[in-house]
């Protein structure tokens, strides 16, 4: 069978403005009918019959098997979006609806806004609790300080592999791109339930965590720049706490991006510690930003706008790149 494809950079354009509104007035869709829950109810199935021996060759599998489902999803789309008998706008809103569930800029910043309404009321426990849904640490013990800084943390690295990995993989393949941000969703999907260098998980997510680690290698180093950049125009109109320094948040990033264990989650993360003048820190793992003070609950709201202004920037340099190569 020929892979009916999107030949026109138009269509691409409107799938992605289309996703992109999704996004912002939805948020995510309901578990049953989200492509990447069916993708974690695969690995989780995996998960669950893992032999004793043999491992890191059953995680390459799992990880083979789990990034083929993701493409063959978006394979059906592209070839339900060449079906010219069905009207064009159900065709767009469809392939629409399966490219934003590769991104979610709207609850990344709903997450963090839970975080923050919970220590802004003074209730660190609900925040600590709130923050448990987001991050794999303990957060039981954590001060306001630390709660602060791991929902900027989580924020800052979701900001690559949740927005701008998979909206570059769909600019930059083309025709191809609905495939290629399945592909990369599926290898995050793997990495965020897999890849630890725990002993249950430590040979099963090798290969998953190592591919995610290739696919964000670029995006992460040129994530400084899309937040630099939203650090200066959010320092343009957001002076009621501090004026993010933009110069600051490009030295940061790059200057301290290979202090996290990761090879690439330090950088967003190190962008924003400059941009706010701020020390992010997981206890007895990293330290970013060492010398500034730690954050607080208002660095929280800086954080989702130097995001969102990001995200944009990611939207409008897709819509770039997806126009330049028509």
């Amino acid at each position: 069978m020929i892979l009916p494809v999107q030949a026109d950079a138009s269509e691409l354009v409107i799938v992605l403005l289309l996703a992109y509104a999704l996004d912002l007035v939805f948020c995510e869709p309901p578990a049953a009918i989200h492509p990447v829950v069916w993708m974690g109810r695969l690995i989780a199935f995996f998960k669950k019959n893992v032999p004793k021996t043999n491992r890191k060759l059953y995680g390459i599998f799992m990880g083979l098997v789990t990034i083929l489902f993701g493409a063959l999803i978006a394979y059906v789309v592209l070839y339900f979006m060449g079906i010219e008998s069905i009207p064009s706008p159900l065709r767009y809103l469809v392939a629409a609806y399966f490219l934003k569930a590769t991104f979610a800029i709207r609850c990344l910043y709903g997450a963090a806004d839970e975080v923050r309404t919970e220590l802004d009321a003074g209730r660190l426990d609900g925040a600590r609790q709130k923050l448990s849904m987001y991050v794999s640490r303990d957060t039981s013990k954590l001060d306001e300080n630390h709660v602060s800084s791991a929902i900027i943390e989580t924020t800052s690295e979701n900001y690559v592999d949740g927005i701008l990995s998979p909206l570059l993989f769909y600019a930059c393949f083309g025709p191809f791109g609905l495939i290629a941000a399945y592909v990369f969703k599926a290898t995050s999907t793997l990495d965020s339930m897999v890849g630890y260098t725990d002993e249950r998980h430590r040979d099963i997510g090798w290969f998953s965590a190592k591919l995610d680690d290739v696919l964000n290698w670029l995006p992460a180093r040129i994530s400084v720049f899309f937040l630099s950049a939203a650090t200066l125009v959010v320092g343009l109109f957001y002076r009621k706490v501090k004026v993010p320094d933009f110069k600051s948040a490009f030295k940061s990033g790059f200057g301290d991006g290979l202090k996290t264990p990761s090879p690439n989650s330090g950088y967003p993360m190190a962008s924003i510690a400059g941009a706010l003048r701020i020390k992010l820190e997981k206890p007895n793992t990293y330290v970013l930003g060492d010398g500034f003070t730690y954050p607080k609950s208002d660095d929280i709201k800086l954080t989702s706008w130097i995001i969102l202004i990001a995200s944009l920037f990611a939207i409008i340099v897709s819509l770039f790149i997806i126009t330049a190569y028509s």
